[in-house]
Formats: C-alpha cells, sequence, structure tokens
C-alpha cells in the first residue's frame, strides 16, 4: 500500500479539481469545508474531495506536503490554491472562475 505522501501525490495528479476536508461534499463536518464546497457548487465545477476525518495519516502530511497548517486545502490543475478564506476571495474577485475554467478547459481538449 502507497504511504500517505504518495496517496495525497497521486490523487493530485488524478483530480483537476481536489479539496482535501473534513468531511465530504455531501456531508462537511466543520463550517469552512462546507464553505468551500459551496463555492465549487455554485462554480457547477467538477470537483473530488478527501476526508481527511478518515485516514488522520492524510490528514497530517497533507499539511506538511503544502506546508498549509489548516483544512481544507484546495489544488486545482496540481496547483495548491490554498485555504477556505483564499477561495472565497478568489470567488469573489472573480479570478477563480477563470482558474477553474483553465483548468477544466485543459482537461477537456486533452
Amino acid at each position: 500500500m502507497a504511504n500517505a505522501l504518495e496517496r495525497i501525490q497521486s490523487a493530485i495528479a488524478q483530480n483537476k479539481i481536489l479539496i482535501f476536508m473534513k468531511g465530504n461534499r455531501n456531508f462537511p463536518q466543520c463550517g469552512f469545508s462546507a464553505a468551500t464546497v459551496q463555492v465549487f457548487e455554485e462554480l457547477g465545477a467538477p470537483y473530488e474531495t478527501i476526508d481527511v476525518l478518515s485516514d488522520p495519516e492524510i490528514r497530517d502530511q497533507v499539511k506538511a506536503y503544502s506546508n498549509w497548517p489548516t483544512i481544507p486545502q484546495v489544488y486545482i490543475d496540481g496547483k495548491f490554491v490554498g485555504g477556505c478564506d483564499i477561495v472565497r476571495e478568489l470567488h469573489e474577485s472573480g479570478e477563480l472562475r477563470q482558474i477553474v475554467k483553465g483548468a477544466t478547459a485543459a482537461s477537456a481538449s486533452r
């Protein structure tokens, strides 16, 4: 079985938009995770989630991987974007829609 770091890297590589969060898209387990999911639902963007509560190893290692101390963590097109506050700011400015559009358009053309 792959170690936590390998599983994190693989999940990021396999998903254009990935949220490491507490809970899942249908049942977020904290307000910040719920707010982050809501943003991507509003955008209508295809995304995947990984529940860090169900895997403490992933929960610890994803923080080290991104050098970011909190959950949720959003990755788009393989790049770390940030947590809830950054995602909300990018959404309010319209920049997140462009980032998502670029990532999903690139995958559609492959």
